[in-house]
């Protein structure tokens, strides 16, 4: 590019009208997804026309959650941008159909609330029956820690089951939105995801490194277990969140197995 087109923006000038910040665009520069035109001798960026285009095309797939390392991949060509975006869609969908979930059953407790009712027995434990995998568990963990998951179980109440319930799918969500994002098991935000999912299953059990890695390796060996993410009954599929899982564990594990205690 010439350095007298008038299409040239300087670094302030792009930052002010693309509502970014110009320590943004340096680090867009810095890490190869977003070079200047040109930079003067004095270290000044310019930019033209394709910048500000590559640009557009930048903040719109952070708009929609990808990570940057995605969004240089799918604007370069690497991968595939209808297969990346139709994944992202499939989880906004899901997203969309757990927040309108989550706002009905707060209306449901609103006009419960002020009715002076109490809430049906079967809304209250919606999803709380009986544990399919509990004869497996006995078999794999013993009587005692079955036993002792359901008491702490117990101890939390309706209140504190129902939280409960709600992590497990949030944590299934973000897991999709991960996958749509192109995001692996060794990515921070997945890992992050992962220590809730550990904390979630220390909510009913303390597992060991090797048997968390182990129930880890059940989501994908055990078709019901990889249902229960993957394909939920009463949800949006999330396909290959299982898997993502798994694999996520085994590095969560391997990365730190001091945290266990073990």
């Amino acid at each position: 590019m010439r350095h007298n087109q008038p299409a040239e923006y300087g670094i302030s000038q792009l930052a002010r009208d693309s509502g970014i910040s110009a320590r943004t665009l340096r680090h867009y520069d810095a890490i190869g997804l977003l070079a200047p035109a040109f930079t003067a001798t004095n270290g000044y960026r310019f930019y033209g026309q394709p910048e500000v285009l590559r640009l557009q095309r930048i903040l719109l797939l952070k708009e929609l959650g990808l990570s940057l390392e995605t969004i240089a991949a799918v604007i370069d060509g690497q991968e595939d941008e209808l297969r990346t975006l139709a994944l992202h869609a499939r989880w906004l969908d899901a997203e969309r159909d757990r927040l309108a979930a989550m706002a009905a059953s707060v209306r449901a407790t609103i006009a419960h609330l002020q009715s002076g009712e109490d809430m049906n027995p079967e809304a209250a434990f919606n999803g709380f029956a009986p544990n399919p995998y509990e004869a497996e568990a006995r078999t794999r963990w013993g009587n005692q820690a079955v036993e002792d998951g359901n008491k702490r179980l117990r101890a939390l109440g309706p209140e504190g089951q129902a939280r409960l319930l709600a992590e497990h799918e949030s944590i299934a969500d973000e897991l999709f939105a991960a996958l749509g994002a192109g995001l692996g098991p060794e990515d921070n935000t997945v890992q992050s995801v992962i220590a809730r999912h550990h904390a979630w299953v220390c909510h009913s059990w303390t597992p060991t490194a090797e048997a968390y890695a182990g129930l880890g390796e059940m989501y994908v060996a055990d078709d019901r277990f990889t249902a229960s993410y993957d394909a939920p009954k009463h949800g949006t599929p999330r396909p290959g969140v299982a898997e993502l899982l798994a694999a996520s564990i085994a590095h969560y594990v391997a990365a730190s197995p001091e945290r266990f205690g073990d």
